[in-house]
């Protein structure tokens, strides 16, 4: 039977989790969810996710979100290839360690630069201090530098000579802001080269498929109503700015 996923692609970690399961070909029907018209608050994706955020796996009537969880348990039930998540156990543990690290730092400061870069000042139309984007593009840079130093150092990837979980979810953190323009592989040849593996593991026409969406976001923004936002724009500013 196949597992439904609930899914808005411009979250990076939807774009995670489809990725794993198309790669996988896990059996899966995606339940698209727009985060801009605050279909996440509708009563039937209340019944799938009390959180209320994308994404959410329902498989039968076992409902998870969180996609390190959700990545997880798919990993686990369908088997897939040792290298997403090994079992040798300090491999393990190099995943487990990105996955419980990238959440408020790497997560936080991607996110933050597509917001004030992009979002905030273009469908809010709130003007961004220019040393509030400073600040946050400096945050960003000590994210992207930890991931060089302490995760990657001289591997090919995060736990090894494979792509795991983690290079995954590290991936499309790292496209969100290059989706608001912001090179952020420029003078940084080992993160660029990291990039072209993964890339290459996941397979270019998949990866590309995933991040076509929010990679035109600076197309989209020119039409988008945000209007649609403003049940959120108090929220999204005291958050970002």
């Amino acid at each position: 039977m196949a597992v439904e996923l609930y899914l808005d692609l411009l979250s990076q970690p939807c774009r995670s989790v489809l990725i794993f399961a198309k790669k996988n070909n896990i059996p899966h029907e995606v339940r698209n969810i727009s985060l801009m018209d605050g279909e996440q608050y509708g009563d039937h994706f209340g019944k799938i996710s009390l959180i209320r955020k994308v994404p959410a796996l329902r498989d039968g009537d076992f409902c998870l979100t969180e996609s390190p969880a959700i990545l997880l348990y798919l990993a686990q039930k369908f088997q897939t290839p040792e290298h997403w998540y090994p079992a040798d156990l300090q491999q393990r543990a190099r995943i487990d360690e990105y996955l419980s690290w990238q959440h408020c730092a790497i997560r936080l400061h991607g996110s933050k630069v597509f917001w004030l870069k992009l979002m905030i000042p273009e469908v809010l139309h709130v003007e961004v201090p220019k040393e509030k984007m400073e600040a946050a593009v400096e945050e960003l840079s000590g994210s992207l530098k930890l991931l060089e130093e302490k995760f990657l150092q001289d591997r090919p990837f995060i736990a090894g000579g494979h792509i795991s979980l983690a290079d995954l979810v590290a991936i499309v953190e790292v496209m969100q802001p290059v989706a608001a323009g912001l090179d952020v592989f420029g003078g940084r040849p080992k993160l660029n080269a990291w990039r072209d593996r993964v890339q290459a593991a996941i397979g270019k026409e998949l990866f590309d498929e995933v991040h076509q969406n929010i990679l035109g976001s600076q197309e989209r923004v020119k039409v988008m109503d945000g209007s649609k936002l403003e049940f959120s724009k108090a929220k999204i500013l005291n958050f970002f700015m």
